[in-house]
């Protein structure tokens, strides 16, 4: 009996688990909070958490190293991209600090816009075999850089998404030194051109994804392309300068094939895609959105060569027919994805025939299809009854009837997009059936009251994103119900939703695990309602409070204070001074991302002083164009040192 009682006391109990058992219990340990609640019950908890992360994404590049060396030796995955102020310096002072760095496989570095070639290199030469590099958005990285990256041999993953100083020389070390390379992403890097791509293909024969949306490439580019046995995965978004010739060199079969994004491609018809389809009979993805061509009748029959695996078709913005929609039924059953938004000619008929042949869907979006009714809801409920993701934005002619149907039908359901559509209380009603709901978009939907959200608060408790933009009935009251019922919720947008005070916000505070609260055009709200959020809503990282005008220092006050994790925040045409402006920039020492447009209070040298206590951690500003005469070029040329992107607003500035 003495031993069943000690049993019973917690140190007991833990004295029994060994950390090997409790690192499998953290494998079935998903959610973030859960994870720390479970390192927060007593050190053996948070050793056994440290030995099993293999993850990892600091917020400030001060711990970077302490954290690395002592609390996570195990780490493969280092994502930087949060860390504001990380420059070449800071980087190798955490690399210099110790740690595991040896053991990385994998690192984020978006939008790290401080990082240039000396980082980089001491990044490659203490990580050794590093896998995945990710450099999106980093205004600095050019040909110098890709050649410090190019030492990294071991490389298969690589992303340099608007790296807009890279070129064909850059690229050509990269795939000079990373022959291993299987993935690469060089979307917007628009001085890359034909040569280095026929380059690129030449050295990296195991590319099996490639991404050079955007680049002024030609057919030329295609031509190369098509020599790579094992691609599996090609996006052209938006290269204005292939067409279908270019299109005709992939009819070779000589690839793997099984994704293609054509998209916003102007000079490509249908033509070009049907060649496409004829020599990749195993095509699984395919977006031809916006691509100002026709859906003729060769290229609908096409799509019989590749009827068992076709999973996704996306033919946003083109006339789409009835008979169109029958044929794409008839030769694509197997689809699990169809994208129609903003298509032409689309109506209940046309899509009655789709689904009658395509029950496996599970995403469909019908966006701006404005001539759909509720018999369009009736054949989804009748045929797709495994959907999780209907998008209807500016379905306006569909009723709580139609929607009735869904809930009843489509148990499954994830994701519902209303926005603009005639959506009341009593649709609400309905929809709030969906008990595994996790978006839920009503924007500009002025029909909805508080009564219609009490429904969503009692029953979608799993509801993650809720976007309420412009329902100008929704109130305080709704905001409680939405608050004691979906605790969940991550991300919210309350955007001119003119009724809610200070009270509301005052609800929302309990919300510990939003991070995304858009609160824009709130003009009754003030700084006891901010207090509310700020103390409460511990995980808030974007903010925006543009226009709400009764604000001023104290509510920055209270988020210098409270709100320490920010990254982002607008509250440009608030009524605050310098010296709130200061107090927040200087405080808040994760915030990257700031908006401070037309704030009339505020005069040249509260901008100054704030722009210097801010210590040059700030990724992006925006500010109007007036000031760009004004502030000192001191200032100005350090923020851009440290990689700061300043976009100058063409909008009178008020002076105080």
């Amino acid at each position: 009996m003495k031993r069943i009682c000690s049993l019973s006391s917690p140190e007991s109990i833990v004295a029994v688990l060994s950390a090997d058992l409790l690192v499998q219990i953290l494998d079935h340990i998903c959610d973030a909070g859960d994870r720390k609640t479970f390192r927060l019950v007593c050190r053996a908890f948070l050793s056994a958490e440290s030995i099993h992360r293999r993850a990892l994404r600091p917020l400030r590049r001060e711990t970077l190293s302490a954290v690395f060396r002592r609390r996570y030796p195990y780490i493969e995955s280092l994502d930087l991209s949060a860390c504001p102020a990380l420059d070449d310096a800071a980087l190798a002072c955490a690399i210099a600090g110790g740690g595991e760095w040896r053991r990385l496989l994998r690192v984020g570095l978006v939008r790290a816009s401080g990082v240039g070639w000396k980082g980089i290199e001491a990044l490659v030469e203490a990580c050794p075999l590093l896998e995945a590099v990710d450099l999106s958005h980093c205004c600095r990285v050019g040909d110098r850089e890709a050649a410090a990256l190019a030492k990294a041999v071991e490389l298969r993953d690589l992303r340099m998404d608007k790296c807009l100083g890279v070129t064909d020389v850059g690229l050509a070390r990269v795939a000079v030194g990373c022959g291993k390379l299987e993935r690469l992403g060089i979307k917007w890097c628009m001085e890359i051109s034909d040569i280095g791509i026929e380059l690129l293909v030449k050295k990296c024969r195991n590319l099996r994804a490639l991404d050079i949306s955007y680049l002024r490439v030609t057919n030329s580019s295609l031509r190369s392309i098509s020599s790579l046995e094992m691609l599996e995965t090609l996006s052209l978004v938006g290269c204005r300068f292939i067409d279908d010739e270019g299109l005709a060199w992939l009819n070779n079969g000589r690839n793997s094939l099984q994704s293609i994004d054509i998209s916003r491609c102007e000079k490509v018809s249908w033509s070009g895609i049907a060649s496409v389809i004829e020599g990749h009979r195993n095509l699984q993805t395919i977006n031809m959105g916006d691509c100002y061509t026709v859906l003729s009748a060769p290229f609908l029959s096409q799509l019989s060569l590749i009827k068992p695996t076709l999973k996704m078709l996306k033919l946003d913005g083109l006339e789409v027919s009835d008979a169109s929609l029958d044929s794409i039924g008839a030769n694509s059953i197997n689809l699990v994805e169809i994208g129609l938004s903003k298509c032409r000619g689309v109506r209940d008929e046309g899509i009655l025939k789709l689904l009658s042949c395509c029950t496996s869907l599970r995403t469909i979006d019908l966006t701006c299809c404005h001539l759909l009714t509720d018999h369009a809801l009736f054949a989804i409920a009748n045929h797709c009854t495994k959907l999780s993701c209907l998008r209807l934005e500016a379905c306006s002619l569909m009723t709580a009837n139609g929607f009735e149907q869904i809930v009843k039908s489509c148990s499954e359901l994830k994701e519902i997009d209303l926005t603009d559509c005639d959506v009341t209380d009593t649709t609400l009603q309905c929809l709030s059936k969906c008990s595994e709901l996790l978006v839920l978009k009503l924007g500009l939907c002025p029909k909805i009251t508080g009564k219609g959200l009490a429904y969503v608060g009692s029953n979608c408790r799993k509801l993650q994103e809720l976007d309420l933009y412009r329902c100008v009935e929704v109130d305080d009251d709704g905001m409680s119900f939405i608050a004691d019922g979906c605790k969940k919720l991550k991300k919210l947008n309350l955007c001119y939703c003119i009724r809610i005070t200070d009270q509301g916000l005052k609800h929302l505070g309990c919300l510990e695990e939003i991070f995304d609260l858009e609160l824009r055009g709130l003009e009754k709200i003030t700084a006891a309602g901010i207090t509310a959020v700020s103390m409460g809503c511990k995980s808030l990282v974007e903010l925006d409070l543009k226009h709400c005008s009764s604000l001023d220092d104290s509510a920055l006050f209270a988020l210098a204070q409270y709100s320490q994790h920010l990254r982002q925040i607008n509250i440009s045409n608030c009524l605050v001074s310098g010296l709130g402006l200061c107090k927040l920039l200087g405080s808040l020492r994760c915030l990257q991302d700031v908006k401070l447009v037309q704030l009339s209070h505020v005069s040249v040298e509260g901008f100054e002083l704030a722009l210097r206590a801010s210590s040059g951690r700030f990724k992006k500003v925006k500010l109007v164009s007036t000031l760009r005469q004004l502030l000192s070029p001191g200032l100005l040329q350090m923020l851009q040192a440290r990689g700061c992107r300043i976009r100058w607003m063409d909008k009178p500035m008020v002076c105080p």
